[in-house]
């Protein structure tokens, strides 16, 4: 029997079999023996022990897409990045580190901009230009009012989501929003393990419907790794692609090297200053990070 595991708590594994709920499993010796870890998210093989019980075995977790380490999940088809237009007004900073994270695993971002409700025509214009201009897809919503859900919920479906998002932007009422028709799966998840031991916020996934799954991501201002060469960088920048090759120097970091196409695209409003503010300083960051 195939099934996702949707939160792993203590040792015990809780996977989501479609059309057949939730069972409560151990993983076989052989994962610790080969230091394999389950994640949430993978996709495993069971061993039903007691099928009123819902108790199993994981047997086998068929090979990972992707993996994240914080938080530590497997399989995310896309994250859903949650910020709001304003109060408060977006940390640029912030998402381009996390957007940087997605681009190094590979992993499709939508741009959520909530709180369209209290925002001005030139707020959202500039996130337009912005975060438009690198061909992220955008969507702008207001939870309060309900506006362009259904379009967050196409955008969901039948992939696994991780919704990310600092606090205060609306992100659990959006959440909220997409639960409901969760809330059989997820009651029955909550009863088998909420079981008064376990409070810490662990990574969990929400079945949203048959095949779609949603995970809230905790900690969002601690979600960019620095693991990675300076070098590297500049190839996480979508914009950037279709000038590389055009600077004077080969291998140009498009910091301080005369002739850099990349800093007369900012210079021409080809690519948005704020971006490019934001690499420089992540560049540097890199540059000084002490090498143990």
């Amino acid at each position: 029997m195939q099934g996702k595991i949707v939160k792993g708590i203590a040792g015990f594994y809780y996977v989501h079999v479609v059309e057949f709920g939730v069972y409560e499993c151990k993983a076989k010796g052989v994962f610790r023996k080969e230091k394999i870890k389950p994640l949430v998210g993978d996709n495993v093989e069971i061993e039903v022990l007691d099928e009123e019980e819902k108790t199993g075995n994981i047997i086998d977790i068929i090979p990972r897409r992707n993996e994240l380490i914080r938080p530590a999940v497997a399989n995310i088809d896309q994250a859903l990045v949650v910020f709001a237009i304003a109060k408060p007004d977006p940390h640029f900073n912030l998402l381009d580190r996390f957007l940087v994270m997605m681009e190094r695993k590979e992993i499709p971002v939508i741009l959520c901009f909530n709180k369209e409700d209290i925002a001005t025509d030139p707020q959202v214009t500039e996130l337009q230009q912005i975060y438009g201009g690198c061909g992220y897809p955008l969507i702008f919503t207001s939870a309060l009012e309900g506006k362009n859900v259904n379009q967050v919920k196409e955008v969901l479906r039948g992939k696994t989501t991780a919704i990310a998002g600092p606090s205060g932007v609306g992100k659990s009422s959006i959440i909220n929003i997409l639960q409901p028709e969760a809330n059989m799966e997820t009651g029955a998840i909550s009863q088998k393990i909420e079981r008064g031991r376990h409070t810490t916020r662990h990574s969990e996934l929400f079945p949203v419907d048959e095949n779609s799954y949603i995970m809230d991501t905790p900690g969002f201002s601690s979600l960019y790794v620095n693991d990675f060469d300076k070098e590297e960088l500049k190839y996480y920048f979508p914009e950037f692609a279709e000038y590389e090759g055009t600077c004077r120097f080969n291998g140009c970091d498009h910091v301080h090297e005369p002739g850099c196409a990349i800093k007369e695209a900012v210079e021409a409003g080809k690519i948005h200053a704020i971006r490019y503010q934001n690499y420089i300083e992540m560049y540097e960051e890199l540059k000084n990070k002490r090498r143990y």
